[in-house]
């Protein structure tokens, strides 16, 4: 008599689904009885079933051979993807991992032109560090909670008690070196600036007593990764600052286009996970990031 099928909204027994896998891999009823050290006969009901409940036929079954059938080609993906998920998941929970993985939420301009040039020092030093970068443009606080450790861009006054200030930052324009041939002349050249930040063109103007032609428009991106790539590829001057144009600046790809700068209110800040939370991974990675930032 085979078991009754379980309503249509549940999930079929674990042991049906290792039974399938096993017998779907090995094509055979008894090697996956041998793996999962059970009896061929029991192999064979489970997979049974597992047909059952599902409706349809997984394997087509010949004298001295088996395959699978399309629904169970069709099938065993599935399977595999969930136990695949199952194991990394349990893995992760039972830190049998050892502590080598991070999830760091990090802005994205830091991401992209100051950490990402460094990573092969970082992998040097620790070669077993897995990284995983999250890069949300708007609303950090969303994702920041499944996040191991954090760098976010903002102002002091915004920032939680635990936040560790890296940097301060002054801003000015850069362009490409072969931009305007070298004229900068900021009135006829294409002013880019990144949105909602204070280091913008109005206020370097402002903060030199010079005036600011408001009719001259300014080219505006979501994130400063939009507006220093378009200088970088000579679209025109954009406003940056010390930690994302340094590096660029020192290998020529970019230049001042003036002497002059001014503080920025806006810097970047570590949210490191409360000590509870402390891994192996975050631990190597803050060490790491203490000695690459100078002291502030």
């Amino acid at each position: 008599m085979q078991p009754p099928r379980p309503p249509s909204s549940s999930l079929p027994p674990l042991t049906w689904l290792r039974a399938f896998e096993a017998s779907a891999r090995h094509l055979s009823f008894t090697r996956a009885a041998a793996e999962l050290n059970l009896t061929q006969s029991a192999i064979s009901q489970h997979v049974r079933s597992l047909e059952n409940f599902l409706g349809r036929e997984l394997f087509i079954r010949k004298t001295r051979a088996l395959e699978l059938s399309e629904a169970g080609a069709n099938y065993m993906p599935i399977v595999r993807e969930a136990f695949d998920l199952i194991a990394a998941g349990t893995q992760a929970f039972t830190g049998d991992d050892q502590g080598r993985h991070l999830v760091l939420q990090c802005n994205m301009a830091f991401s992209v032109f100051w950490l990402s040039p460094r990573l092969p020092r970082l992998y040097e030093r620790f070669p077993w560090l897995v990284l995983n970068i999250v890069t949300p443009i708007w609303d950090p606080e969303r994702h920041a909670s499944s996040a191991g450790t954090e760098i976010r861009f903002g102002r002091p006054n915004d920032m939680s008690a635990a936040a560790v200030r890296l940097t301060y930052d002054r801003f000015y324009p850069v362009c490409a070196p072969d931009y305007q041939d070298g004229a900068f002349d900021f009135g006829s050249a294409t002013l880019l600036d990144c949105a909602g930040v204070t280091g913008s063109w109005g206020a370097w103007f402002k903060s030199q007593d010079l005036p600011f032609d408001r009719n001259h428009e300014i080219n505006l991106a979501s994130t400063y990764v939009i507006a220093m790539t378009a200088a970088l590829n000579g679209a025109g001057m954009a406003m940056s600052h010390d930690t994302l144009a340094g590096g660029l600046l020192e290998s020529g790809q970019l230049v001042r286009a003036s002497d002059h700068s001014a503080e920025l209110l806006e810097n970047y800040f570590l949210m490191p996970p409360p000590s509870h939370a402390s891994t192996p991974a975050s631990r190597a990675f803050l060490e790491w990031l203490e000695g690459e930032l100078p002291p502030v």
